[in-house]
């Protein structure tokens, strides 16, 4: 693999795709996960074991949390997110342990502050639309890399599209780097997040975008 995404989501839409067992949902974006843009269940018998990141558990609940399911002993998520991903990220010998891992994904969570710089920019959950290319250059503006944004698309009779989920790139070297695909690179990892029948696309720049603040 080439280059790892780091997905924040968005609480609110998440829920909005899925109406499982949502309580209240965060209003601050969390991760959804760090990903090699080339990976699939790397080493299955690499098994998750959630003793290896007590020390980190208190962060890994509050930026990590499991937003469709409340219960805070639910270590799935994350058992899915290192199967999935992490056994492939830990090629990399900064990332070759489970707390590795999870600790650098935090850590990259904090250094890129997305919930601070959308605050900055006066970019905040409201009911009113904004546009895709507004966030799209501040978030350019302010970290001079494009990310990639995936948002829900309007539902029947809807004009606007919900952003749901903000991707940063970074090198191998864990320097953030641009989205967009370079010449050479197949970009193979299809980031589709399905969840009941919705599913998120890269957003449209065209189409008003919806921040939602509540689950509707």
């Amino acid at each position: 693999w080439k280059k790892l995404y780091l997905a924040h989501h968005w609480p609110v839409t998440v829920c909005k795709m899925s109406a499982n067992d949502c309580h209240d949902p965060p209003k601050y974006w969390t991760i959804h996960g760090l990903w090699p843009d080339k990976a699939e269940d790397c080493n299955r018998t690499w098994h998750f074991n959630v003793t290896e990141i007590k020390d980190i558990m208190s962060d890994m609940r509050h930026y990590w949390p499991d937003v469709l399911h409340s219960s805070l002993n639910r270590t799935q998520f994350w058992k899915h997110e290192w199967d999935k991903h992490g056994t492939c990220a830990a090629t990399l010998e900064i990332l070759n342990s489970q707390k590795k891992y999870f600790g650098k994904a935090l850590e990259l969570y904090q250094h890129v502050d997305l919930n601070g710089c959308l605050l900055k920019a006066g970019i905040k959950p409201s009911s009113s639309y904004y546009k895709m290319t507004t966030i799209k250059e501040t978030l350019t503006r302010f970290y001079g890399v494009t990310p990639k944004i995936q948002c829900l698309p309007p539902e029947e009779g809807e004009k606007a599209q919900t952003i749901g989920q903000i991707e940063f790139c970074f090198t191998k070297e864990l320097q953030l780097r641009n989205c967009t695909v370079l010449k050479g690179e197949s970009n193979s990892m299809q980031a589709h997040l399905k969840l009941g029948t919705e599913e998120l696309s890269v957003c449209n720049d065209s189409l008003p975008t919806y921040y939602p603040s509540e689950v509707q």
